[in-house]
């Protein structure tokens, strides 16, 4: 299992953590335990899958947020 932390630049709400949340779960099928936090600019999530860092960016860059950070960890 995979679980990635990513600091997003953005998030101003629990909505704005909803709209991220929703957009991962729809582009990335295989994540689950999403969970984000406009407080910390944090989104963090597990997948069963080894993801591309790049797509995981391009998908939450192309909603206006900004990526300042992506890392994996290896469960």
């Amino acid at each position: 299992m995979h679980t990635y932390i990513l600091t997003i630049d953005g998030m101003k709400c629990g909505m704005c953590e909803a709209h991220i949340n929703d957009l991962i779960r729809k582009e990335i099928k295989s994540a689950i335990k999403i969970k984000s936090n406009h407080k910390k600019n944090l989104t963090t999530f597990k997948s069963l899958e080894d993801l591309d860092l790049n797509y995981i960016k391009e998908i939450i860059i192309k909603t206006g947020y900004r990526v300042l950070d992506i890392r994996k960890e290896v469960d």
